[in-house]
C-alpha cells in the first residue's frame, strides 16, 4: 500500500517512526563515546516506538490486514511440530 493511500493518522505514525528511528541512527555514538542523548531520552524513543508500532498493529487487525513481514534466520525451520512430552522415550 502505498503512502498515500493511508489514512491520516497512518501517515503520521509512519512519519513518526521514520524520525525517531533517524534520530536514533544519526547519534549512536562510536563504540566507546559517551551518548549524546540522555538515558531518559534514549528510554522515550524506546517507549514512542512501541507506542507507535503497537497501534500501528492495532490499525491493521481492524482493517483485517494480517502481518507476516516478521524476521527469520536463514536457518531457521519452515514448519514446526509439538511432540507431547509423554511420547518421548528414554534410550
Amino acid at each position: 500500500m502505498s503512502f498515500e493511500n493511508l489514512s491520516k493518522e497512518q501517515q503520521i505514525l509512519v512519519t513518526m517512526r521514520k524520525v525517531l528511528s533517524s534520530v536514533a541512527r544519526d547519534t549512536a555514538p562510536k563504540p566507546g563515546v559517551v551518548h549524546p542523548l540522555s538515558e531518559q531520552t534514549v528510554t522515550d524513543i524506546r517507549m514512542c516506538l512501541g507506542l507507535i508500532a503497537a497501534r500501528e498493529r492495532e490499525l491493521a487487525e481492524a482493517a483485517g490486514i494480517q502481518n507476516t513481514a516478521r524476521p527469520h534466520y536463514v536457518d531457521e525451520h519452515k514448519t514446526s511440530h509439538a511432540v507431547a512430552i509423554d511420547q518421548l522415550k528414554k534410550s
